[in-house]
């Protein structure tokens, strides 16, 4: 299974790059995860049949993004708070404090779940670089793990 990468300075000016081909914003609805965790669209652009999507998503302490996975790669940058992040080992996969950039592969065989352990909010800001017209995240069923 592939892990997760921190960006590189080259990941992070091409995340700028394609966050600054996009100047569409729309407001998204809340995630059906955890009571509070929502989902804002910043910016959403498709260029030659890929959907480039800036999203911002708040997590609140104690709360998680639900088990998922993503057609696209993401990237994301955590502007405030700590993201722990768990593979459907229920394994750690990383803990992400503010600052630090967080990479997700896609694919079904890459489920995982970011849970809010501490206590002040968590806010993302997530490039999503996805098929057209495909949904943000696919749910998956919890594959084991003794928390959600």
């Amino acid at each position: 299974m592939p892990t997760k990468r921190t960006a590189s300075g080259a990941g992070i000016t091409a995340i700028a790059a394609v966050a600054a081909l996009l100047t569409t914003g729309t407001p998204a609805l809340a995630t059906p995860a955890g009571p509070g965790v929502s989902g804002v669209i910043l910016s959403q652009r498709t260029v030659h049949g890929t959907d480039y999507i800036l999203r911002e998503i708040t997590i609140p302490p104690g709360q998680a993004t639900g088990w998922h996975s993503h057609l696209g790669p993401l990237y994301g940058r955590v502007k405030q708070g700590t993201l722990s992040h768990y593979d459907a080992t229920c394994e750690s996969d990383g803990v992400y404090p503010r600052g630090s950039l967080i990479q997700e592969p896609a694919g079904a065989d890459n489920v995982h779940i970011g849970v809010n352990h501490g206590d002040v909010p968590i806010i993302l800001d997530v490039l999503y670089v996805l098929p057209a017209g495909s949904a943000l995240s696919v749910d998956a069923p919890n594959p084991g793990c003794d928390f959600q």
